[in-house]
């Protein structure tokens, strides 16, 4: 009996060391917070079901149990038609943003973006197919090799190969280009708050790139809003601001970016992509639902 038990507690041990390195695979799979938790759950479900004893590498086999879980949640979206893709201008579908900084309770959640997959990358992500998806994040973001992949999709070697190359070349060409330099970030998104707030409509013009796009997200309730130029999203950033009662700069995928406050309650989440010292994107989260999630205060 004490074997037994002795057993499962090392299991549970060992599986919570791979936990961090799950959850990450999962969230950039699923680009939600909480389907990422119920698939590693799931995974530990399986585990503690499952005869692992000739297991020589269990990261790996725990790799492919998360794998196969998020693959099957793909499709099943794919199927229902949940999640139209991000440049159908009548729905504007983001990925959960993980923010860290001043204003989350919950800082383990800053591990999930560790390597700091911004926004702009994940809302590419959610335009790839379901293999698609699982192959590149499974062999570019986590270096598994084709043959670990190809047992995931059930397919050879070679096709989930293709399938990782013309998912890399759809990534790179949709991916907007970005500043690296945190400290200009932080200060063009502080020109662009301290505009916003004083209604200095030419300062935000200064700041927004003349193309800069900008999309919301408010959920199934709230029409989503994209909008396009300069002119456009800065009216909007004026307008927006009277709403808020207090807005707080934090990391945003590890990027600088904007919680906004009203009564206490969370109004959005911004994220930025910057480029040459201007803004040429702007991802808005205003789903009271999913911010009320995050676990944010004022």
């Amino acid at each position: 009996m004490s074997g037994d038990i002795s057993r499962a507690e090392l299991l549970a041990a060992q599986f919570e060391a791979e936990r961090p390195q799950l959850r990450s695979l999962a969230y950039r799979m699923l680009g939600s917070v909480a389907e990422a938790e119920d698939a590693v759950q799931e995974a530990w479900l399986k585990l503690s079901r499952s005869d692992v004893g000739e297991v020589r590498n269990l990261g790996a086999w725990l790799t492919t149990v998360v794998g196969r879980v998020c693959l099957d949640q793909l499709r099943s979206r794919a199927s229902r038609r949940e999640d139209p893709l991000p440049e159908q201008e009548e729905q504007v579908r983001l990925p959960d943003p993980v923010v860290t900084g001043p204003a989350v309770l919950d800082p383990v959640h800053e591990i999930l973006v560790a390597d700091s997959v911004g926004i702009a990358l994940m809302v590419v992500l959610e335009t790839l197919s379901p293999a698609e998806r699982v192959a590149f994040v499974l062999h570019d973001m986590f270096d598994v090799p084709f043959d670990g992949i190809a047992e995931v999709l059930g397919r050879t070697p070679a096709s989930t190969r293709q399938l990782a190359s013309r998912a890399r070349r759809r990534v790179q060409g949709a991916t907007p280009a970005a500043d690296s330099d945190d400290d200009r970030k932080r200060a063009v998104v502080e020109a662009f708050l301290s505009a916003s707030r004083g209604g200095d409509f030419d300062a935000l013009l200064a700041v927004l790139d003349p193309e800069v796009l900008a999309r919301s997200d408010g959920g199934t309730l709230v029409p989503s809003v994209l909008r396009r130029g300069a002119a456009d999203v800065a009216g909007q950033a004026i307008t927006f601001a009277r709403f808020a009662a207090e807005a707080r700069l934090v990391l945003v995928n590890g990027s600088p970016g904007v919680v906004s406050f009203a009564d206490g309650r969370v109004l959005s989440v911004m994220s930025f992509t910057i480029h040459e010292d201007r803004i040429t994107g702007l991802d808005i989260l205003t789903d009271p639902t999913r911010l009320a999630a995050l676990g944010l205060t004022a």
